[in-house]
């Protein structure tokens, strides 16, 4: 199978698990490397700037969660979360310390190079965007930047591909079920909190007002609507 010439970056600590993972995307064209410890992952991140980093949450050293919060600092690119617990608080804080997408154990083979794919393809097709303004805002698809009143705004990649979706349709409301299914290519069930987690971080950034926002409006029963005059 021919490369992709992507790199993605494997973070887990189960030596079976990890070499499984390692060899199942090599076969399917993608460069491969593996840390198994959290502070030895931090370290490749920075210095080696993987495409994507598959993130496990138990971890020697340093645990995903802190991993995932001290490479959300540098590193915007995709982070797809994984582990063995069922707890939702685990999946709502990794998505609240910056990571994309969230894969539960045990690990099947086609969802996780679907999630895999789906997350670069966001990657790549917002750079061949260009830029939108509004205001004071400006939202750079090429750096995938996002400044505001002239004032760097640090953005991670899912928030950064939130933001662009709803300012690309500014002045309509989008549903969470859109949201859902553009951002990670499945249908939304009802109780995905991932939306609401990633609208209220960008409110955060962008000032808006957390109790009665008028930059990113909460349309009751709906979805959201980006507000171009806002700004």
């Amino acid at each position: 199978m021919s490369k992709t010439s992507e790199h993605i970056l494997v973070v887990e600590d189960d030596p079976s698990l990890s070499e499984w993972i390692s060899d199942y995307l090599v076969d399917h064209g993608y460069e491969v490397s593996v840390a198994n410890r959290g502070d030895t992952a931090v370290e490749l991140v920075e210095a080696d700037h993987p495409d994507l980093v598959l993130l496990d949450i138990m971890l020697p050293v340093k645990n995903g969660f802190d991993v995932c919060k001290d490479i959300r600092k540098f590193y915007p690119l995709p982070i797809l979360m994984m582990t063995a617990c069922v707890e939702e608080s685990d999946e709502v804080l990794g998505l609240e310390l910056g990571a994309d997408d969230y894969l539960s154990k045990p690990i099947k083979p086609r969802i996780l190079l679907a999630r895999i794919k789906a997350l670069l393809r966001r990657g790549s097709e917002a750079d061949q965007l260009t830029v939108r303004m509004f205001g004071g805002l400006k939202i750079d698809s090429i750096s995938k930047s996002v400044s505001l009143n002239g004032m760097p705004v640090a953005v991670s990649s899912n928030e950064f591909d939130m933001l662009w979706i709803l300012a690309s349709e500014a002045g309509k409301v989008i549903s969470r079920a859109e949201l859902v299914q553009r951002l990670r290519g499945i249908d939304y069930d009802g109780f995905d909190r991932s939306i609401d987690i990633r609208i209220s971080r960008l409110r955060k950034k962008l000032e808006d007002d957390a109790n009665q926002p008028y930059r990113i409006k909460t349309v009751w029963g709906k979805g959201y609507l980006f507000a171009a005059d806002a700004w």
